[in-house]
């Protein structure tokens, strides 16, 4: 895992060859640091060896009273301007495990499934 740590992120491309699915964290608790994370994440998605990944969003901290909904964390991300990737944005916590298997069952199964239609969701 890979974590929003800015002395590392020069780093995270020596990760990305062969890459067929990546979960990117946020904190969906930290609306001063939402704008970071929607460059860092456009940054990333713009590495060529990731051009076919599915894109999992895990917003963790969902169980915090001032967790943003999926819906606003789709539009601070800009995620509607991936049309060509498969996406989605589950709320998890990290505490409770919720939300976690659903995610990554929904990766496993769009990476391994390629051929369906299941674009663009939030959760």
């Amino acid at each position: 895992m890979i974590f929003l740590v800015k002395q590392i992120r020069p780093l995270w491309k020596h990760y990305f060859q062969n890459t067929l699915g990546l979960i990117f964290v946020i904190d969906s608790n930290d609306q001063e640091r939402i704008s970071e994370a929607r460059h860092e994440l456009h940054r990333i998605l713009t590495e060529h060896e990731l051009s076919n990944a599915t894109l999992l969003v895990f917003a963790n901290k969902k169980d915090l009273p001032n967790a943003m909904p999926v819906s606003e964390i789709t539009n601070q991300l800009s995620l509607h301007s991936l049309s060509h990737r498969r996406w989605l944005v589950q709320h998890t916590s990290a505490t409770s495990g919720e939300g976690l298997y659903e995610g990554l069952d929904w990766l496993a199964n769009n990476i391994s499934n390629k051929s369906n239609n299941s674009f663009n969701k939030a959760a």
